[in-house]
């Protein structure tokens, strides 16, 4: 049995990579060792956000962790809202107002081409490692479905008809950017 941290404070992302994780590897949450602090997010890039969170993590508590970073990237705006993508609307971090404030700049484009992309940094037995997931779709006109979180409700993976708030989780974490990260991260446990 393997036991690890993961670094969030998301609630929904710990549910999310608890369903794909094999029975082997059970998951601590940052409450779980008592982390509840808010963990730096001062990088310029969503690799080096995921980065600093695991050495912050590694360093306080001296515990093997991962933990992700992960960011929309919308083409016509050069990749905005990028690494700002969770505090795009404001440092409330709400969702609904950055869908808003998406949807606003995206008005009129005729491209709506995206990708959200995460990375996952782990340090485990002395190393440090990422994984990157990326899954390219486009941006909707409309928010649609409920499940999810995030931009969710407006982004609709390349190939598909619904966007991931309709998917079922499964079927999210199949084709997602962080079910693709999280896919080399067991592979690499399990090497």
């Amino acid at each position: 049995m393997i036991e690890i941290v993961f670094a969030t404070n998301n609630p929904n992302k710990l549910h999310e990579v608890q369903e794909q994780l094999p029975k082997g590897i059970k998951l601590i949450s940052l409450k779980d060792i008592g982390c509840n602090e808010d963990i730096p997010e001062t990088q310029n890039t969503i690799e080096g956000n995921a980065i600093q969170k695991v050495n912050y993590i590694k360093k306080k508590y001296n515990l093997d962790c991962f933990a992700d970073d992960t960011g929309l990237e919308v083409e016509i705006l050069n990749g905005e809202p990028g690494v700002y993508s969770a505090r795009y609307a404001g440092p409330e971090k709400n969702a609904d107002d950055n869908i808003q404030k998406l949807l606003y700049k995206l008005k009129d484009k005729a491209n709506r081409k995206a990708q959200f992309k995460t990375v996952i940094a782990l340090h485990f037995r002395g190393k440090l490692i990422t994984f990157e997931g990326i899954c390219k779709g486009e941006i909707t006109e409309n928010v649609m479905g409920s499940g999810g979180f995030g931009y969710d409700p407006i982004f609709k993976p390349l190939g598909h008809s619904k966007t991931f708030a309709q998917l079922a989780l499964y079927e999210k974490n199949k084709i997602g950017h962080r079910g693709q990260a999280v896919a080399q991260l067991i592979d690499f446990f399990e090497a």
